[in-house]
């Protein structure tokens, strides 16, 4: 029954991150307590259509990524922490009796289950964990609900199992991405605290943007936009491939005119999608205002993109950086290159402090 989303695990784990451009290996080890720092990682990239919508389309094109990222890596820890698309959970919070047993929660939950998944309960993996007490009363608790297609998690077992490795922890990719984001809003001003933060991941092919108050997701939206338009656009104008095209942008190297012709307008695109989203935000909820913007993703580190989506929205904009507020990295692991990484780490980073959980 379980999808292990809530449960603490003690052995030592890294991070694997399977998104539609690459794979991302990321090992956390603890510099002082509560303090960590970036033991080793390895981002790897995936074949076109490898992986699409979050969906492993080529097994063995995703496991033998794995394998070389695995490689890389460098370290004897065989056990690791993955997670399942956002989009493919269904979570649901219920209010439940105080005070029943572990038994008695469990059938109530599978009961609830029934009314809010659309699949037999024998088709899912399903876990649950109590979030305290429900705000009628303590007489009740407000109790989470995670629930995915059992293939979803097995494809993923199966990539990770056929490189060798030991899969602990099954996380929803959102729920990692709050853990590790959580690190960088604590260093906002005033903590971040009662304060609506926009997170804005640019991935491959969607952007997301979620609005975060208080570590709880209070908004959520997807548009088709992504680094790999910027890819695309590189390709039509340079008559390049688009695996040089996909190089030339991270490593430069590129015409003269490629920053005003190109970069630029994928930019000020990009912006008004935030813009909009945000526009979406204010009239949905009850909220008027963000206090911070932070740039999550592959493209997130386009030098300036920060500068123009500060600029169309008026609202401060930083990159997120998880690491910035750990130890020092280990000294195999070169720190201009983590900065530049740290946007495309966040969900590994996430799925990596797992090894930390309280057991």
């Amino acid at each position: 029954m379980n999808l292990d989303i809530f449960k603490a695990k003690a052995p030592p784990l890294f991070g694997l991150d399977i998104s539609s451009s690459s794979v991302k290996m990321l090992e956390l080890a603890e510099a002082a307590k509560g303090s960590y720092r970036v033991e080793r990682y390895a981002i790897e990239p995936l074949p076109k259509d490898a992986v699409v919508d979050g969906n492993i389309n080529i097994l063995e094109a995703v496991s033998d990524a794995v394998a070389r990222a695995y490689k890389r890596l460098g370290t004897r820890t065989k056990h690791v922490a993955m997670a399942v698309p956002t989009g493919a959970v269904i979570t649901k919070k219920i209010i439940v009796q105080a005070g029943l047993r572990e038994e008695e929660l469990e059938a109530q939950v599978e009961t609830e289950a029934n009314q809010y998944i659309p699949f037999a309960l024998e088709e899912v993996n399903l876990d649950f964990q109590v979030l305290g007490p429900a705000p009628s009363g303590p007489e009740e608790q407000e109790v989470l609900i995670a629930a995915t297609r059992k293939e979803k998690v097995s494809d993923r077992l199966a990539v990770a199992e056929s490189a060798g490795l030991k899969p602990l922890v099954m996380d929803v990719e959102a729920f990692a991405q709050m853990a590790a984001l959580a690190l960088v809003i604590r260093q906002l001003p005033g903590g971040g605290k009662d304060q609506n933060v926009a997170v804005v991941d640019v991935g491959a092919n969607v952007t997301q943007v979620t609005v975060v108050r208080n570590e709880q997701s209070v908004y959520t939206r997807e548009q088709a936009f992504g680094g790999n338009l910027l890819t695309a656009d590189i390709v039509s104008r340079y008559g390049m491939s688009p695996e040089e095209a996909e190089n030339a942008k991270r490593s430069g190297g590129l015409p003269d005119d490629y920053e005003a012709e190109v970069l630029r307008p994928f930019m000020e695109n990009l912006a008004s999608e935030v813009q909009r989203a945000l526009q979406f935000f204010f009239t949905s909820t009850p909220y008027s205002s963000v206090e911070h913007i932070l740039l999550a993703g592959g493209s997130a580190v386009i030098p300036g993109l920060d500068e123009v989506v500060h600029a169309r929205t008026q609202v401060p904009t930083a990159i997120a950086n998880p690491f910035a507020a750990m130890a020092p990295p280990a000294p195999r692991v070169p720190l201009k290159k983590l900065v530049q990484d740290a946007p495309s780490l966040v969900i590994a980073c996430g799925l990596a402090l797992r090894r930390f959980d309280p057991s």
